[in-house]
């Protein structure tokens, strides 16, 4: 064993010990606040322990309204006010027994919770991750060389942002259903989907990459957009959904106490604290204190951080890439165009065949989520015209009566993101100043008045 493994193992040890002396602690609360459900978690710290956290409420499908951050050292105490999907409180005490299992004592680990809702096991199926130029039609390439290969797409995700497309889709064997295993056949799937992804524009960033561990579709889609650079302003190009969704983004020095400041205002969407901590955490970057909030449609977050060598930021390009960074980690699922979904019987090729009338009548594919539901396939797709403009209702009418009214339906695309209204910049101001009851009462130890 060399040195590098036996200090990885000793590390390892190590943190399952800390944790099984320290098991994290969580109280859901229903009583302190008339709006929302109060979950707090106060654990060992360790990096990833807030993105494994928010990663788990998430997939539960929880809406965070609310959230208030801060870690000392070795421990951590964070505090999320949620509602369910219909802005409920949670009172559904199976729903609490799961967040309690998932977040509390019985999970041996925080790695436990990489089990949780929207982690695909490799036992299912073949993981493929394509990352690549996006253009008209690709999506509909790659479908059609998966359907010519006898693979069945059982589920797939797609984001495009800054002329950048990344992927991650699952796929089985045609005859069998099983995971497709062959070593020779998995080098032509990827073979000829990296021919695919690099087209005449693309001969040197487009890749292809088949997984066999278990992999959390959107916190893969994030690591490979960032490891792809869709954050590097020189690939803008045109589109005109760039400047609509800009968020507000500003970072600082808090010189007196050696922390970086990051604010961040946009407009409000699901899983936009999931999106920001991801970046965060592939940043290498350490949450001490941070809040999280919404002013009617719009939403704040402030945190104050350090890399993970212990420094703040320490000069304005490493400033302005984190800017750009947060910057793409919004504007990744914030997706223009209209929004298609589509419920039909699930068949070989249905994928190949759909996007394909896409392409036919001059649409373009910016976002995808596919599913199968037992027999049914539930895929929604975001669609702009071939440059980026919205679709004419006549193309999309066309496009629903060539595949089917009653299975084909527009949906309102609750995505779409648009610039915050100027106002004051939110600031977490009193931190530091007031620990005492403010602090007690972000924390949610403290009756709240509302």
């Amino acid at each position: 064993m060399d040195s590098w493994t036996s200090s990885v193992d000793v590390d390892d040890e190590f943190e399952k010990l800390l944790i099984r002396m320290n098991p994290p602690r969580v109280t859901v609360d229903n009583t302190t606040s008339r709006k929302a459900t109060l979950i707090k978690v106060d654990s060992a710290n360790k990096h990833g322990s807030l993105l494994e956290v928010v990663q788990v409420l998430t997939d539960m499908n929880l809406t965070i309204i609310r959230a208030y951050i801060s870690s000392d050292g070795e421990w951590f105490m964070d505090v999320f006010h949620v509602v369910d999907q219909d802005g409920n409180k949670l009172f559904d005490e199976k729903v609490i027994d799961r967040i309690q299992q998932s977040l509390g004592s019985r999970a041996q680990s925080l790695r436990s919770l990489r089990r949780s809702v929207g982690v695909q096991a490799a036992a299912e199926h073949t993981t493929i991750e394509l990352t690549g130029r996006d253009r008209p039609g690709l999506l509909s390439e790659i479908f059609a060389v998966l359907t010519d290969l006898k693979c069945n797409v059982v589920a797939a995700e797609v984001w495009t942002h800054n002329s950048r497309m990344a992927s991650v889709v699952y796929i089985t064997d045609e005859a069998t259903g099983s995971p497709i295993d062959d070593p020779d056949r998995l080098a032509r799937i990827k073979q000829l989907l990296l021919y695919v992804l690099k087209g005449d524009r693309d001969m040197r960033t487009a890749n292809t990459a088949v997984s066999v561990g278990t992999t959390h579709t959107e916190r893969r889609l994030h690591q490979m957009m960032y490891a792809d650079r869709d954050y590097d302003r020189e690939d803008m190009g045109n589109s005109p959904a760039i400047d609509r969704s800009k968020p507000c983004v500003t970072v600082e020095n808090c010189a007196d106490k050696g922390y970086t400041v990051v604010n961040l205002r946009c407009r409000d969407r699901p899983k936009l604290l999931f999106d920001i901590v991801c970046t965060l955490t592939d940043m290498q970057y350490v949450v001490f204190h941070g809040t999280v909030g919404t002013e009617g449609l719009e939403a704040y977050q402030e945190y104050y951080i350090r890399h993970k060598d212990g420094y703040p930021i320490r000069s304005e390009a490493e400033r302005q890439r984190l800017v750009h960074c947060l910057e793409a980690a919004v504007q990744r699922r914030s997706t223009e165009g209209i929004r298609l979904e589509l419920c039909i019987e699930d068949r070989i090729g249905l994928l190949s065949d759909v996007t394909r009338i896409f392409r036919e009548n001059g649409l373009s594919v910016t976002r995808a989520e596919v599913t199968t539901r037992g027999s049914q396939a539930v895929n929604s797709f975001y669609v702009t015209d071939s440059s980026g403009n919205p679709v004419k209702s006549e193309t999309i009418e066309s496009v629903r009566s060539e595949i089917g009214q009653t299975v084909l339906r527009v949906k309102d695309n609750i995505y779409t993101n648009s610039p915050p209204q100027e106002s004051g910049r939110f600031s977490l101001g009193n931190l530091f100043r007031s620990r005492s009851e403010k602090f007690l009462y972000n924390l949610g130890l403290i009756r709240s008045c509302s």
